[in-house]
């Protein structure tokens, strides 16, 4: 599977803590009824059998969407729960590596902050880039946020999809039109919220005033 701009629009990535009593599985079904276009499984407390089996039940649940669904890091567990893919930042595993662990078929996305890291992860085989972080982020404490002029200039450098990260929510979504993006990816304004399904569903419309 290979994604597409339309792909990038409302790409939710998963955070269990805010789920209280509630499966992942049951909140990301929500998400995916009202507007996620696609899906990262981030949970970084998780390992092993356990973020096997997560990885297994939400690729099968993607798969019936029709959603695209890539597994934060773990080459392995993306390749043995089904997940059309993987998505790396600049710390883990080099993106070309990925690529030739994945083979060509896998979807692989790369974080990237500047030009040059962008430039170089579509070169070494990235299908779409996550840009950011764009604002503060709770879920990201050592992330920095960067200009929304750099996000235009990776945009004229690259020309695979590209989605914006870090800190986004409803109030300030509507400050990246222009910015180039494809679409906005978003972990506290969906799993944080009290009926994620209906925070999907603003966000999914509030995105597509700032697509492309």
């Amino acid at each position: 599977m290979k994604v597409s701009r339309e792909s990038m629009l409302l790409y939710a990535v998963s955070d269990r803590q805010w789920l209280g009593d509630r499966t992942l599985v049951s909140v990301a079904e929500e998400i995916l009824k009202n507007g996620a276009t696609f899906f990262q499984l981030r949970e970084k407390h998780l390992r092993g059998q356990a973020l096997l089996e997560e990885a297994k039940a939400l690729a099968a649940l993607c798969r019936g969407y029709g959603v695209p669904f890539v597994v934060d890091d773990d080459v392995e567990v993306a390749i043995a729960s089904g997940a059309d893919g993987v998505h790396v930042g600049q710390s883990d595993l080099e993106a070309g590596k990925v690529r030739e662990l994945i083979g060509p078929d896998r979807i692989l996305g790369v974080s990237a902050r500047t030009v040059e890291q962008a430039v170089l992860a579509e070169e070494r085989g990235a299908d779409y880039l996550g840009v950011g972080s764009v604002f503060s982020t709770s879920t990201k404490l050592d992330a920095n946020s960067i200009a929304i002029d750099e996000i235009r200039r990776i945009r004229e450098a690259v020309s695979i999809p590209l989605v914006a990260i870090g800190g986004i929510n409803e109030q300030n979504i509507l400050q990246l039109k222009g910015a180039g993006v494809d679409g906005v990816a978003v972990v506290s304004a969906l799993f944080a919220q009290p009926e994620p399904g209906e925070a999907a569903a603003r966000l999914a419309a509030l995105a597509r005033e700032i697509a492309g």
